[in-house]
């Protein structure tokens, strides 16, 4: 198995490369989530696993991050947290599998290669709401059939809205899932709203994107 290993303590992280080698897996190492962003851009993985709590990009906010790009491979969440709010928040991020610390080695390779036998997800096709369609893996977005010509980032935010739908994504929540702790200044955020707006209000006659000031926003049926 080629295995990618998010985990901020470099002690925990070597232990864990170091019994995954001499069983013989491929390994390698991101330290937060930006990073591990950024690896998995170019290479592919036959598992993640994900520490949950690391500075700049938590795991939760990483694993949703690369489901809004499409990315389905699978993830084992690995923390101290044990509560079953904590689980249920992994699985609802897009987690396959949830592991508490303090582990068996043995059983974290067990538990490896049964979500590389399971292979990638497979719930990863086009997500809907009203008339529109989302394609995370493709790129792509529809509104009544009209491909709606976004940019990178004002995509990932519609990803995100269609998730949620019909609730309310408060814009702190928009700019932890789009930008971790490197938020951009005050202005970028405005300026992909109105970018996403233009593409999927504008040609038509009702508008299906709605912020609520001092809230955040949300996508509403027409």
């Amino acid at each position: 198995m080629k295995i990618l290993v998010v985990e901020d303590s470099p002690q925990v992280a070597e232990t864990v490369m170091d019994y995954l080698e001499l069983a013989g897996h491929r390994v390698d190492c991101a330290y937060h989530g930006q990073a591990a962003l950024q690896l998995l851009a170019q290479e592919r993985f036959d598992v993640i696993i994900m520490d949950v709590m690391m500075p700049r990009l938590d795991g939760l906010r990483t694993v949703e991050r690369l489901r809004s790009d499409g990315i389905a491979t699978p993830v084992l969440f690995l923390t101290a947290r044990d509560s079953l709010d904590d689980k249920l928040a992994g699985f609802k991020a897009g987690g396959d599998d949830y592991l508490v610390k303090p582990f068996a080695m043995e059983e974290l390779e067990v538990r490896l290669q049964a979500l590389a036998l399971r292979g990638p997800r497979s719930d990863m096709g086009a997500l809907a709401f009203g008339e529109l369609e989302v394609d995370p893996g493709a790129g792509r977005a529809t509104r009544a059939g009209v491909e709606l010509k976004l940019g990178k980032i004002p995509f990932q935010i519609l990803t995100l809205l269609v998730k949620r739908a019909p609730q309310l994504v408060t814009r702190q929540e928009v700019l932890d899932t789009v930008w971790g702790d490197e938020e951009p200044d005050s202005d970028a955020l405005r300026s992909h709203i109105y970018a996403l707006r233009s593409a999927l209000d504008k040609p038509f006659p009702t508008p299906m994107l709605e912020t609520l000031h001092g809230q955040g926003y949300r996508l509403v049926t027409p």
